[in-house]
């Protein structure tokens, strides 16, 4: 069997905002959700969803809607502990410091939690979100040298990000 050309040498770490807009289909970016799926999917990129967002996810739906046919779990453990231990220091000193600003909500830790689980497996390249405040939690992250992991916002089209024209099927 001949492989795939191109193929993205990586994987993703899937937020719970993601998730939600992927199965909500009364949200205005429901369509961006399922076209970054598809993407994905078609090009054979590991969708990695924490344990946390599935708790996260379960506080208002149901945990048998989630897509676990695509997702590889993945479950929080001790190492993940210990990078999200350092991600809260330093996220709790720059807003302590006036850095990190966040509009209408304190640094969560299950931010941190999830950002160090996809810091620390490898080949995990971004962090896909439809909450545009993350980007500042992982630009000071970056800064400080605790990760490489990229924001990848759902709020741009799927075709915009990864430059390809998207056509009525």
């Amino acid at each position: 069997m001949a492989k795939k050309e191109n193929i993205p040498n990586y994987s993703v770490i899937l937020d719970t905002s993601f998730i939600i807009r992927l199965l909500d289909l009364n949200s205005p970016l429901h369509q961006n959700a399922i076209d970054y799926f598809r993407y994905f999917l078609n090009n054979d990129i590991l969708l990695y969803f924490s344990t946390i967002s599935v708790a996260e996810y379960c506080v208002k739906g149901d945990f048998n809607d989630l897509p676990f046919n695509n997702l590889r779990i993945l479950p929080f453990n001790i190492f993940h502990a210990k990078e999200a231990g350092i991600f809260t220091r330093i996220l709790f000193n720059a807003k302590k410091t006036g850095e990190l600003i966040v509009k209408e909500r304190v640094v969560v830790p299950n931010d941190s939690k999830i950002l160090a689980q996809g810091s620390y497996e490898k080949g995990i390249k971004y962090f896909v979100t439809s909450d545009s405040e993350s980007l500042k939690f992982i630009d000071i992250l970056r800064k400080e040298g605790a990760t490489d992991i990229e924001h990848l916002d759902i709020h741009t089209p799927c075709g915009v990000k990864f430059g390809y024209l998207e056509l009525e099927e």
